[in-house]
């Protein structure tokens, strides 16, 4: 809840109006876990709280580590679903990859929160427990939603948690700290670029229509040409970033023609791709490229104009790399 969906329930509760404001304090300032811990209302104000509400942070029931030092968590939701959250520290930096649906409609052939299916959206507080119950939020510099299921067909929720955590009433957060992954749902595509600052990262994988359309089913209806050409009629040259992901498979994208594909169909944008390294899947037949391969992939990009990177693989030995994501209680 917002400062001002909270005054309206206080005041039904013949509470005064500031009892909001010190609430909204308590659990997206000071991450308090129950009524108990506010101390600066009355215990029979605390009382009557309890009684009609509930704070909603709810701990992981399983943690995870990996040799790299990533973590990941299995946080319960409020539907009695669960899903997966990643912590990835870095030498100067923290990123928090977030899900925001269990499982996923995308059916992306090459993704295990694919092959889940698609079991419900989360609520905001589902996404928001995800954030506040790792075991030190407070070192977060970065967070990614790009964990379970695709963020902008659950786009309510998921702009509510953003627009909370970069309010004054929560973190106070840049939305220039928060990124959002999308295959490109074109409707609410729009409406993200306008209505947010947060950067956008793009699945593409495959630059060609074909191609995408065999391994990503929402080809058919948000295809990558609409999406660039969409996403070109907006000024990216300022600190919001956007960028596309490509994740590599051997023999099926890493050719030369995919590059110069890519080339030409970015031409128009000031953007960036991340090359992803793929991470094997039961059932999939497919295999990563080797690194040699990906590094000359990288550098004719970058040579061509579109900047370009390899993102470093985290987690694998405990399934939390990209595309590894699933709901474990399933």
């Amino acid at each position: 809840m917002t400062t001002a969906e909270l005054q309206e329930k206080i005041l039904e509760l013949g509470m005064p109006k500031f009892t909001a404001k010190q609430i909204v304090q308590w659990v997206y300032q000071k991450g308090a876990t129950s009524f108990d811990e506010m101390t600066n209302i009355s215990k029979r104000h605390r009382e009557l709280l309890a009684a009609n509400f509930v704070v909603g942070r709810m701990p992981a029931t399983e943690v995870q580590t990996s040799k790299d030092g990533t973590v990941k968590y299995l946080f319960p939701t409020e539907s009695g679903q669960s899903v997966e959250t990643v912590y990835i520290p870095e030498k100067d930096r923290a990123t928090l990859c977030v899900s925001s649906q269990v499982g996923c409609k995308m059916n992306c052939h090459f993704c295990q929160t694919g092959k889940q299916g698609f079991q419900g959206n989360l609520t905001t507080a589902d996404i928001l427990n995800q954030i506040y119950s790792i075991e030190h939020p407070d070192q977060l510099t970065n967070i990614v939603f790009m964990g379970q299921g695709e963020p902008l067909d659950n786009y309510d929720a998921l702009m509510k948690a953003i627009a909370l955590l970069t309010s004054e009433e929560g973190w106070a957060w840049s939305p220039r700290r928060i990124t959002v992954s999308t295959v490109g749902l074109k409707k609410n595509l729009k409406r993200f670029v306008e209505e947010s600052e947060c950067h956008l990262a793009v699945s593409m994988h495959f630059p060609f229509h074909e191609t995408r359309l065999q391994y990503m089913p929402a080809e058919r209806q948000y295809g990558i040409e609409e999406i660039v050409e969409l996403l070109s009629q907006y000024d990216w040259s300022h600190q919001r970033r956007l960028s596309f992901e490509y994740t590599m498979f051997d023999g099926v994208n890493d050719s030369m023609i995919f590059a110069k594909e890519i080339v030409r169909l970015l031409r128009n944008l000031d953007c960036r791709v991340n090359l992803i390294r793929y991470h094997r899947i039961p059932e999939v037949e497919l295999n990563d490229t080797p690194m040699p391969k990906m590094t000359a992939f990288r550098d004719y990009l970058t040579k061509h104009g579109v900047y370009t990177t390899i993102r470093t693989s985290r987690g694998q030995d405990i399934e939390a790399a990209c595309g590894m994501l699933i709901s474990k209680d399933l």
